[in-house]
């Protein structure tokens, strides 16, 4: 893993992602006690930073491989980049959904032309669904952020936010199957200039957090959070790179979510979904270590379920 490996990825990608904006506000500011630059992936194609690896790692599939499509397992935002990515590349795409998965999130995958597979909501259901569909139809299996190529499309957000704000000093990512922050570490890495890399995690779900204790991966007995897109688990490719380059993890409670999604609405005017608040609200949660740093935080989508979405 080198610089010019991160460059390749975001030339590959350019034609078909957005270079999101980047928001600033000073009253966030004054609550947080640091500079913040939000980074807007709500903004980004379907919605979520996701598009950014579903799209690299078609494009790093050959011709054949991409004429017999490609399948993932995902809650929702995984499924809609690759959908969306697969069709704009004419490539098949299969998708195995759990069946509580939100709704919102379910439609578009259909509107974006993926096909999909309802499941129940556990790791070994999607897994075994997933497999399924690769015996059948010899698509190629891509994990939403347990895949190489996915990492490396996804460290383009932080390559972005440092080519514009190189004076960065962390980077703050929510933490889900662990592909946005590795990819976060490996930008703040090979770009930054002592830029830590920082997650914000929910403790209801905190096996990433725990993971960095043990030195292995863990894993999470139950998954109700309101951060629907953070209910996944660590992988054998990033967890190394989580290992080696993240500072720390930071876990924040339910209530501490919704306050932090109601105060981006509120003062950003921007909808962002509930795993997008997770990384400003580990921020609110800890003013001390932030205070006077020139933070940013990715708000990792906006892909939201009005008929669900509670700020109380």
């Amino acid at each position: 893993m080198d610089k010019q490996t991160l460059h390749n990825t975001r030339a590959r990608i350019l034609p078909y992602v957005h270079n999101t904006p980047i928001f600033t506000s000073h009253l966030l500011d004054d609550m947080s006690g640091a500079k913040l630059y939000f980074k807007c992936e709500n903004f980004q194609k379907m919605g979520a930073f996701k598009m950014r690896g579903a799209v690299n790692a078609i494009l790093q599939l050959s011709t054949e491989q991409q004429e017999r499509g490609v399948v993932t397992h995902s809650s929702g935002n995984f499924a809609q980049a690759l959908s969306l990515a697969a069709k704009i590349l004419n490539v098949p795409a299969y998708i195995v959904m759990p069946d509580n998965a939100p709704k919102v999130k379910s439609e578009a995958v259909v509107g974006y032309g993926g096909n999909i597979t309802l499941c129940a909501a556990t790791i070994a259901a999607r897994e075994a669904a997933a497999a399924k569909i690769v015996a059948e139809r010899g698509a190629t299996f891509i994990h939403p952020s347990n895949n190489l190529n996915v990492i490396l499309g996804n460290a383009t957000v932080g390559m972005e936010l440092l080519q514009a704000h190189p004076n960065l000093q962390m980077i703050v990512s929510p933490v889900g199957g662990g592909g946005l922050i590795a990819g976060t570490a490996l930008s703040s890495h090979f770009f930054g200039v002592d830029c830590k890399t920082i997650g914000g995690e929910p403790k209801v779900v905190d096996d990433a957090y725990r993971s960095m204790q043990t030195g292995q991966i863990e894993k999470n007995e139950v998954s109700h959070t309101i951060a629907d897109g953070l209910r996944t688990q660590l992988g054998d490719i990033n967890f190394p790179i989580i290992q080696q380059y993240v500072d720390h993890i930071i876990c924040v409670e339910e209530q501490e979510i919704i306050q932090a999604m109601k105060l981006l609405w509120e003062r950003l005017k921007i909808v962002v979904e509930p795993s997008s608040a997770v990384a400003f609200a580990a921020v609110l949660k800890n003013r001390d270590y932030f205070k006077d740093q020139h933070v940013a935080i990715i708000l990792s989508g906006g892909n939201v379920d009005l008929e669900t979405i509670k700020f109380s």
